[in-house]
């Protein structure tokens, strides 16, 4: 099932080099004037400032990134395009490449790899960007507050969207230390300043919008957390935390959502049901805001949910609704104005994920599986594979639907299909020694593939048998030489005695990790039973 999101990932730009030594009155002015014109929405005369910043400095690579970032918040974060291209000339101007940051001197160019890591994310290429992700990590003490919450915060999403769910749970404490002490710091802060009512309506001012943002940064981390321990199915710690997000976010469209995914997990579909229905959709900013279309993952939840009850043909009209209402919304994404050459343009960047076609056709196709229909749920699948190559589950259904397709079904028949190929000659003997003689292997390429390639997508014998060979390709390939393996690393992970309380929590984290063997897109990844099972 799918739930909301809990925050929204975004483009930082620096607030100017005021700390720095050497700079004068003018360009701190200007440096503050640019920041505080970005902040308000007024990137014109943001852009009027830097212009004027860079004609003083033209070295500074800086005041480029805060152009490109400026302009690409002024086109309404419609030119991802633009700002890839440009994010990596500086990178090559600046001879720095993530795998090179090893001191703190490049800590400097962090902003630089930060918004390379949120365009990452929303090309969907999360490998890349978490390992950009983990090497800012390493230098987060130096960062400013808001920058260093943005980064740990990416990471946790690129974390759960890739299954990392201990990782993801570790950078959440850490995260609420950090907050945790942040907001002892502004109840600590300056308390001696004069008396007098603008200030003090100043600091007032200064306080809610401090408060705020703490609940916020609260609640978002209860979300987080909530999706984590849906994840791993671990229901007592979930049901903690969904209380602290109705306690937070009230009766909102992700919390409901949050807490329907919790009652579809327990196995009471019917409130998981009712609170899906009691979610107010129209309230919704939009997929142009957020790049979720919520009406996609309403009925794409209801269809999961009526699958859980055996409900398979009201579960496959919900699925149909979500693929109608996921069409919908790209359509409105299309434009004529958009150049053939700058692809992730013309729109704004958030809307790049919310193409979620391929994820609703595998849940089409399994649900048509269960109903009997395995050539329509063959169409829907192998529209999927072309995504979800690295799934053996994907694969194996689909020799399934090979499989069924070639019993005979009503289904085939209306299609006009042969029920019998031919490839059984004769049949001797009854019971348990009955022996089946099939046909010579020429005589079945002849039966079977009419002289074309078995490769081709049919829901034929000889394709099934390459899906389930394409299956256990993608398993690992001895169950005995990987726990040998993991063995291995767990005692080397072990060996340190004397190591403190963070680095076994790390060992146990990892040691959960090494359940997991093969990746399964976009479902969770294959534990030690699921492979066995599958294999």
């Amino acid at each position: 099932m799918a739930a909301d999101k809990a925050g929204e990932q975004n483009t930082e730009k620096h607030e100017g080099s005021t700390n720095c030594s050497g700079i004068s009155d003018q360009e701190k002015e200007l440096s503050k004037s640019s920041f505080q014109a970005f902040t308000a929405g007024n990137y014109e005369a943001c852009l009027q400032h830097l212009g004027e910043l860079k004609e003083i400095n033209k070295d500074d690579y800086k005041i480029m990134l805060n152009v490109a970032v400026a302009e690409f918040y002024k086109g309404d974060q419609c030119t991802t395009d633009t700002l890839k291209q440009t994010l990596n000339q500086l990178r090559n101007e600046v001879h720095s490449a993530v795998d090179e940051m090893d001191s703190l001197d490049d800590v400097e160019n962090s902003m630089l790899y930060h918004n390379q890591a949120v365009i990452l994310y929303y090309l969907r290429q999360h490998m890349e960007a978490i390992a950009i992700g983990e090497k800012l990590y390493q230098f987060i003490e130096p960062f400013e507050e808001k920058f260093a919450h943005a980064v740990c915060f990416l990471l946790v999403d690129l974390y759960l969207l890739t299954y990392q769910t201990e990782k993801a749970l570790h950078l959440l404490v850490v995260l609420e230390k950090m907050i945790l002490q942040g907001s002892n710091n502004n109840k600590n802060g300056k308390n001696n300043e004069p008396n007098n009512n603008a200030n003090n309506k100043e600091a007032s001012n200064m306080k809610a919008e401090a408060g705020a943002q703490l609940e916020a940064a609260k609640s978002k981390i209860h979300q987080y957390k909530v999706r984590a321990y849906i994840q791993m199915k671990s229901l007592k710690a979930c049901k903690r935390e969904i209380k602290s997000v109705m306690n937070t976010s009230g009766n909102s469209t992700s919390s409901l959502f949050l807490k329907s995914n919790f009652e579809y997990l327990r196995g009471n579909c019917r409130k998981a049901v009712k609170l899906l229905n009691s979610s107010n959709i129209s309230e919704h900013p939009g997929f142009m805001k957020t790049g979720e279309c919520v009406r996609c993952m309403f009925w794409n939840n209801l269809g999961c949910i009526h699958f859980a009850m055996g409900k398979h043909n009201l579960g496959l009209f919900y699925f149909k609704k979500a693929i109608q209402e996921n069409d919908n919304a790209c359509a409105q994404l299309t434009s004529s104005n958009i150049d053939p050459g700058k692809k992730f343009s013309g729109r704004p960047m958030c809307t790049l994920l919310t193409n979620k076609r391929y994820e609703l056709l595998y849940n089409c196709g399994i649900q048509l599986l269960h109903i009997g229909r395995p050539l329509a749920a063959f169409e829907c699948l192998i529209e999927a594979v072309q995504v979800y190559h690295s799934n053996p589950r994907l694969w194996l259904r689909l020799a399934e639907c090979c499989i069924a397709a070639n019993k005979g079904t009503s289904e085939q028949e209306t299609k006009g299909l042969p029920s019998k190929k031919g490839i059984v000659q004769s049949i001797v003997g009854q019971g348990y020694h009955r022996k089946i003689i099939l046909a010579s292997q020429s005589v079945q390429n002849l039966l079977y593939n009419d002289g074309e390639s078995s490769a081709i997508p049919v829901a034929s014998m000889e394709f099934a048998a390459i899906c389930l060979r394409n299956a256990l390709l993608l398993l690992p390939e001895d169950q005995q030489d990987v726990n040998k393996e993991n063995g291995a690393k767990n005692n080397s992970q072990t060996g340190n005695t004397d190591s403190g309380g963070e680095n076994n929590e790390g060992c146990s984290n990892k040691s959960h990790e090494s359940d997991k063997f093969a990746p399964a897109p976009p479902s969770s990844p294959l534990k030690r039973q699921e492979l066995e099972n599958l294999r």
